[in-house]
């Protein structure tokens, strides 16, 4: 239960980047003059920075889970997205800091996709290799099945914000608080782990 718990936190964190890139995103880390269907289509870039960065934090992560232990680099991997999760929610938007306000949402989902590379393997293998061998494959779908809790939880959390405040708030400050809700995930998470 355990995996399941860890998997679904880092997954809603990896997707509340996804309804953002497609609600928010455009409007606010792209410039006002920028065409709406290009903003669009250069936010959905930012979103698959993390799909690109993902094979590279399971190599990193697991190089590092066979030097200094999986439990131990799950836990950085878990501390990592949540950091990289709630400073996206924290940035300055393109109308505040210009240029650079893109070039840090883009720095910030690479290292979402890093955190979640080494987590999602690392859960799948810290399972896995503790599970009884005659139920492993039992065990390992918990850690699987936190990739749709993950999108179920993001969805919601979508939902709930923008249901309780007017569209102006929504766009405004609204679709920071599924962001900055990963500190008291990651924090959940950490004592479950």
């Amino acid at each position: 239960m355990t995996a399941l718990a860890g998997t679904s936190i880092e997954w809603y964190d990896f997707f509340i980047y996804g309804t953002a890139a497609a609600l928010v995103f455009p409007t606010a880390f792209f410039p006002e003059d920028m065409p709406a269907s290009v903003a669009l289509i250069a936010s959905f870039s930012t979103f698959a920075v993390g799909f690109i960065a993902r094979p590279l934090g399971g190599i990193i992560f697991g190089h590092f889970g066979d030097r200094v232990g999986r439990k131990r680099t799950l836990v950085t991997a878990l501390m990592i997205m949540g950091v990289g999760t709630t400073l996206i929610g924290l940035l300055p938007t393109y109308a505040t800091i210009g240029p650079l306000a893109p070039l840090a949402l883009i720095v910030l989902r690479f290292v979402q996709g890093l955190a979640i590379g080494g987590q999602w393997g690392g859960a799948m293998l810290l399972v896995t290799e503790n599970a009884p061998a005659n139920k492993r494959g039992y065990y390992g779908a918990f850690a699987q099945a936190g990739a749709p809790v993950g999108v179920i939880l993001a969805n919601l959390a979508y939902l709930l914000v923008s249901g309780s405040v007017s569209e102006e708030a929504f766009i405004d400050w609204g679709w920071r608080l599924p962001f900055l809700a990963s500190v008291v995930l990651i924090g959940v998470s950490m004592y479950v782990q």
